[in-house]
């Protein structure tokens, strides 16, 4: 897997596919880009060169374990695109990595093509995003429960209404409280990106999620709306919308890149 040095990290990276290239930022948790898109790369790269870097706070990465910033996430990201080409190209954002590609689009409109920010946000002051990450973080002396609080965040309950019990113990160890996790939560709860999104340009498609447990689906149309011209789609989903509305969520997106 070919790395980069960007400041004090060193960024691992990943490259799919073939077609003109489409870059995917995971969101919070140690396990990255595998476990955010892996199940979605055979859609992506049967058309697109899939860029999947691996972030500070990402087991695949190494850094000097300081306080994450949004700024310096994205100059991760926009090292990878000029690692790997030039510009620009379309990003898609899961979550924080959402936010993350919503400031990139902000910072460097000369790598940005279109932008997908998928249940983003742009400020974190909000009292139940608050609530939530702070019991979150509070969990993680417990594996178990800190992973059981992520599931329940991260799906609906109708999505996991029919789930059996192994399936939600592959789920539950999808999401394990380790210092990367953790510094990616610390960031989540203090992160505001609200100064940047005039600043973007690019056409953007922002995606959020009725039934959000994790990110208020109020703070994605807030996103939307400091996006001039943006298009917003909403799903009948929990945070992970590509998990419980796949089909529709990969034509909305292919529709909009397309």
């Amino acid at each position: 897997m070919p790395a980069i040095t960007v400041g004090p990290a060193r960024i691992h990276y990943r490259v799919t596919g073939a077609g003109p290239r489409l870059v995917l930022v995971h969101g919070t948790g140690s396990g990255g880009a595998d476990l955010a898109w892996g199940d979605l790369l055979d859609h992506f790269a049967a058309t697109r060169t899939v860029v999947l870097p691996e972030l500070s706070g990402s087991l695949k990465a190494e850094d000097d374990g300081a306080p994450l910033t949004v700024e310096g996430l994205a100059d991760q990201v926009a090292a990878v695109i000029e690692a790997t080409g030039p510009g620009p190209v379309d990003v898609a954002g899961f979550s924080l990595g959402g936010t993350v590609v919503a400031a990139l689009a902000a910072l460097r409109p000369d790598l940005v093509h279109r932008v997908v920010p998928i249940a983003g946000w742009a400020r974190s002051d909000h009292p139940a995003l608050q609530q939530t990450f702070e019991l979150w973080r509070s969990l993680a002396d417990d594996p178990e429960r800190f992973a059981k609080f992520a599931t329940l965040t991260a799906f609906s309950s109708t999505f996991l209404g029919p789930l059996d019990a192994d399936t939600m113990a592959a789920v539950n160890a999808g999401m394990i409280p380790d210092e990367g996790t953790l510094r990616q939560i610390d960031l989540d709860l203090r992160l505001d990106i609200r100064r940047l999104l005039p600043d973007i340009t690019a056409p953007a498609l922002v995606i959020g999620n009725a039934h959000d447990a994790c990110i208020p689906v109020g703070l994605t149309r807030e996103l939307a709306d400091g996006i001039a011209g943006s298009r917003y789609r909403e799903f009948d989903s929990g945070h992970i919308t590509f998990a419980e509305q796949r089909e529709a969520f990969l034509a909305a997106v292919d529709a909009f890149l397309d």
